[in-house]
């Protein structure tokens, strides 16, 4: 089943107002590594990379 034009907008408006884009470039065959890190874990890349951002920011610093 198709997605509705109301639904496409819907999306769209959430996405303007509770998501921020970071573009993130990587070496030449770095993302097939870790897309397959990513999905060994049952995560997609942008689960990943977030997870480790999140476990990262957690840490104290030092």
């Amino acid at each position: 089943m198709p997605t509705s034009e109301a639904r496409k907008r819907a999306c769209k408006k959430y996405e303007q107002e509770k998501i921020d884009r970071i573009p993130l470039r990587v070496p030449r065959g770095k993302k097939a590594q870790i897309q397959e890190r990513a999905t060994s874990l049952n995560e997609s890349i942008n689960a990943y990379i977030n997870r480790l951002i999140n476990e990262d920011l957690a840490k104290p610093d030092t």
